[in-house]
């Protein structure tokens, strides 16, 4: 993919047993695929909401902002090099500092109301301040709204911050863990579609290069981060 150029995923490596049961990549966003390959007179607005925290609104080294490094820019550009007669709005919705709870008390009017074709839904990190139950209830509400609304739905587990560094003691790194599968288990519930940064960002590691490189602050990924989601992202973006 060119436009968000660095690091290309091992296609056999970033996929989880999660990604057996959840939505088909090939399959899920076809209707929407189809609208981006539709030429004028005929094609219309293809609207994409990124909701969640502090990563999709852009903040790198808090409090600076870079949104055109951000994931959300990122998928644009790329959606617009691959659909090239498309138009295509990427809205964030995202705010700093917000756990999905917030989100999801506020999801109808910040993110239905731009009447997406697709949301992207990233709240896992700052999901460990709220805890797994109160985070399963407010990521179905959620699912549920957009899916009614007749929305596709792709859910993004975590980026890394600094408790999954390989020398970070158990207890530090088990929370996020939990919420990244509890993550893959709503997408394969619901049949919705699955972005596991988890695992993108651990292939990065393990065959590319090291898990600082990923990072712009404690817990908030750099250019090189946003562009392995933003990659991860693409990937429910296939024309057949």
């Amino acid at each position: 993919m060119t436009g968000i150029g660095g690091w290309t995923s091992p296609t056999c490596t970033c996929n989880s047993e999660a990604e057996k049961v959840h939505a088909d990549p090939a399959l899920y966003l076809r209707p929407v695929i189809d609208s981006l390959k539709t030429h004028w007179p005929d094609n219309r607005a293809v609207n994409i909401v990124c909701h969640g925290h502090s990563v999709p609104a852009g903040y790198f080294a808090t409090p600076r902002v870079d949104s055109l490094n951000a994931y959300p820019h990122l998928l644009r550009v790329a959606l617009a090099e691959r659909f090239p007669y498309s138009v295509i709005n990427v809205i964030v919705s995202a705010i700093g500092g917000e756990s999905s709870d917030a989100g999801a008390e506020r999801f109808e009017r910040h993110v239905l109301a731009h009447r997406p074709n697709v949301v992207t839904i990233d709240y896992g990190l700052n999901d460990r301040h709220i805890g797994l139950q109160p985070a399963l209830q407010s990521w179905e509400s959620m699912i549920v709204a957009a899916k009614n609304a007749a929305v596709g739905v792709l859910l993004l587990t975590p980026t890394p911050d600094l408790t999954q560094r390989a020398d970070a003691p158990d207890e530090e790194r088990q929370p996020l863990l939990d919420h990244a599968e509890q993550i893959r288990q709503l997408a394969s519930t619901h049949q919705v579609g699955l972005v596991d940064n988890q695992i993108a960002a651990d292939a990065y590691c393990r065959y590319t290069g090291e898990f600082s490189d990923l990072l712009s602050w404690s817990n908030h990924p750099n250019r090189a981060g946003h562009v392995v989601v933003a990659r991860a992202l693409m990937r429910w973006f296939m024309p057949a």
